[in-house]
């Protein structure tokens, strides 16, 4: 994997519409060259965000209170909330290289995050014909810890993964994951007994070269 520095943006929990403009800014800027590359390190209060092809019925019931919002990532339904962390990554792709490229890239370096903190895990190919199984997976227990969703836009990248750290899980099983019904979301403490987001944070951003 060659070496991509990017600049690292830290906050704690942002509203997730806040959180959009706030991206839109920062691609805006890449496409000028007005920022080097970027990651964002941040969390999200409760939502559900979904992609242009999630079907109805894997939507929560809205009794749970929790708000579903439509973006213009890749994928299907995630689940943000606190005790996840969320890494927005507002890179500009090199000539040839495609979007789906360089989320391989994203799945590797954090499979090498996981491994650092003592979780072995990762990436894993599609099949034809079956549901994108962009993310990262816990290699003892098969679970899925990380959603990938992103996009590219004028050779930028937006959007980016999501690390389920410390956080209520539950909500989780109010929706369909990512297209996939039978997927068992995990997180750092449920396979590891504990989890320390500042060391996640500071690990996380080491992987992707990010200061």
């Amino acid at each position: 994997m060659r070496a991509r520095p990017l600049t690292l943006i830290q906050d704690e929990l942002v509203e997730y519409d806040q959180a959009m403009e706030r991206m839109t800014d920062l691609v805006g800027q890449r496409q000028r060259e007005e920022r080097p590359d970027t990651l964002w390190l941040l969390s999200h209060p409760s939502v559900y965000t979904i992609g242009r092809r999630t079907p109805a019925e894997h939507l929560p019931d809205p009794s749970h209170g929790i708000p579903v919002v439509e973006t213009g990532r890749g994928g299907q339904l995630t689940y943000h909330g606190p005790g996840q962390l969320v890494g927005y990554l507002i890179v500009k792709l090199d000539e040839g290289e495609g979007i789906v490229d360089y989320v391989r890239e994203v799945e590797l370096r954090l499979v090498e995050a996981l491994g650092k903190l003592g979780l072995p895990a990762e990436r894993r190919d599609t099949p034809p014909g079956s549901e994108l199984l962009t993310g990262v997976w816990t290699v003892e227990t098969g679970r899925k810890i990380i959603s990938i969703g992103m996009r590219q836009s004028r050779g930028v990248t937006s959007h980016g993964f999501a690390l389920n750290v410390d956080g209520d899980l539950t909500p989780w099983s109010w929706a369909v994951a990512c297209g996939m019904p039978d997927v068992d979301m995990t997180s750092l403490k449920r396979e590891m007994g504990s989890a320390d987001m500042d060391e996640v944070r500071k690990v996380v951003a080491e992987a992707f070269e990010a200061s």
